[in-house]
């Protein structure tokens, strides 16, 4: 039988390096999980899962995640962006709906473009929206950067 995860957590960091790739791991480090291996899921958080303010993952764990990143290199790029937001639905029967984003855009417009894509995704489902839940991330950047937002699930 496959494990179904019980807890969640969003999370978003940024960071600069010396490459787009060594920035992107300074941004998965500032949102904590710099030291496990993500696997990108399609966005949905289980029935019954619970909100945690953090987790502690074994180094090299692998782990589920929706996230939005985006990472730039070479010349002055100004401001990008990252946000994901969960949808959830008033039957807690029912899956919560994640949606991601990147852009070069600042943390506001990021976060109001994924809560309506997430609340839009929940809607289509012919489900009604209990609450939505939300984190964005912006940087200005001059030379190299990045940013990332997530939701994290876990056991």
């Amino acid at each position: 039988m496959i494990d179904i995860p019980q807890k969640y957590l969003l999370v978003a960091g940024k960071g600069t390096g010396c490459s787009s790739l060594n920035a992107f791991d300074a941004a998965l480090r500032d949102a904590g999980v710099g030291n496990v291996n993500l696997v990108k899921m399609s966005s949905i958080i289980p029935p019954h899962c619970r909100k945690v303010s953090s987790i502690t993952l074994p180094y090299g764990a692998i782990v589920p995640a929706a996230y939005a990143s985006l990472s730039t290199e070479g010349g002055s790029i100004g401001i990008i962006g990252a946000g994901v937001a969960a949808a959830f639905p008033e039957d807690e029967n029912l899956p919560a709906l994640v949606m991601e984003h990147e852009d070069y855009a600042d943390k506001e417009r990021i976060e109001k473009t994924v809560r309506e894509m997430a609340i839009s995704g929940l809607e289509n489902r012919g489900w009604k929206v209990k609450k939505v839940e939300s984190i964005a991330i912006d940087m200005k950047v001059e030379k190299v950067g990045a940013v990332f937002a997530a939701v994290i699930l876990w056991y």
